[in-house]
């Protein structure tokens, strides 16, 4: 019979390799699947993961590459906090649509004025907006035990269709021509996320995404609260000895995680994405959930993933414009991506034995 037997002492290695397993059995997983449709798959692997970055479109695509990975890690930053402590935000992507939402209604209130203090006011906004998002499935675990995972991700749902009926109503461009969507607020200077060094990408979401990196890091292994995250999240029993208060930290990791989802959501709204639509949502809050796992739950580990995802959505744009490739391959790639990580993580930590449990070994 086939079993899975825990390792006692598994080499330290396995932790850094994992990841690099994967990665290598998603390009190999993905080229056979280009196979049997009819691509070829070494040109589909080097289009999606080496032209980007040194092929004729790199120019463009390289500062793509932040753009796309600053929102990736600033959420993944927050899930990792949370999901240190055993605490399950899966309704991320929720709570960057209604932290888009709340950023771009304040400056769609303060148009045409102008003032420097419009955009902060924003950012603080759109934290506000995913911390409130966030906290819904907090105090309905800790008042009635409801299961944050269930919860935050039906969230995502209600915020979908906020954003659409605020697309459709109340946000609605008076100047559109019956249009769905709000304002392009790239449109309005005061509330704008613009690129700050021109030809690099960086704006104020890049920004956010490095200082996440570094206080993620610092929290985790300079502060008592980081302390209680990992007790939490390796002995709850133990934890509740030494001082943690599970409410509150459920409490903690879901509003930071919603703030930091939020923000990323107002930054998109206010920079790449310009304006609230129907169809905001762009899969950054589920993906980050991979960009969290694949760094290992580590800061420096989520801003190299980050960034690799980051690439897999510029590159499946590029196959899909040059090989015509489906446009769900980014989906794909991200879905096998995610599955051998699981699987690779699951080798490492338990022994593959045939025998019935107990059966001594020869």
């Amino acid at each position: 019979m086939l079993r899975l037997e825990p390792r006692t002492n598994a080499p330290w290695w396995l932790g850094i390799a994992t990841p690099v397993m994967a990665v290598l059995a998603t390009m190999i997983a993905g080229g056979l699947l280009f196979a049997l449709m009819g691509f070829d798959p070494v040109a589909a692997i080097r289009t999606i993961f080496w032209d980007p970055l040194f092929g004729q479109a790199a120019a463009y695509s390289r500062p793509q590459l932040l753009v796309k990975a600053g929102p990736l890690i600033l959420i993944a930053c927050g899930l990792a906090i949370g999901f240190r402590a055993g605490i399950w935000n899966i309704g991320a992507e929720g709570q960057y649509i209604v932290g888009g939402i709340c950023g771009a209604a304040v400056a769609l209130a303060a148009y045409p004025a102008e003032g420097a203090w419009i955009f902060p006011a924003m950012v603080l906004a759109g934290a506000a907006g995913g911390w409130a998002w966030g906290m819904i499935p907090a105090v309905l675990r800790n008042w009635f035990g409801a299961s944050e995972i269930l919860v935050s991700l039906m969230l995502v749902y209600v915020a979908q269709r906020l954003a659409a009926w605020m697309a459709f109503g109340p946000m609605r461009n008076p100047e559109g021509f019956g249009m769905p969507g709000s304002r392009n607020l790239q449109q309005y200077p005061p509330a704008a996320n613009p690129e700050l060094i021109a030809g690099t990408g960086i704006h104020w979401g890049v920004i956010a995404a490095a200082v996440a990196v570094i206080v993620t890091w610092v929290l985790m292994t300079r502060h008592i609260r980081g302390f209680h995250i990992r007790v939490a999240g390796l002995a709850p029993r133990a934890a509740r000895f030494a001082g943690v208060r599970p409410e509150a930290l459920v409490a903690f990791c879901l509003g930071l995680s919603g703030a930091l989802a939020g923000m990323a959501g107002l930054f998109e709204a206010a920079g790449p994405g310009g304006q609230i639509t129907d169809s905001f949502g762009s899969g950054y809050g589920f993906t980050a959930i991979i960009v969290a796992f694949l760094g290992r739950l580590h800061p420096l580990g989520i801003l190299l993933a980050g960034l690799l995802l980051a690439l897999t959505y510029i590159g499946g744009e590029l196959a899909q414009l040059m090989l015509s490739l489906p446009a769900a391959t980014v989906q794909v790639f991200q879905g096998m991506l995610l599955f051998f990580l699981l699987a690779f993580d699951t080798l490492g930590r338990f022994r593959i034995r045939w025998g019935r449990p107990g059966e001594a070994r020869a």
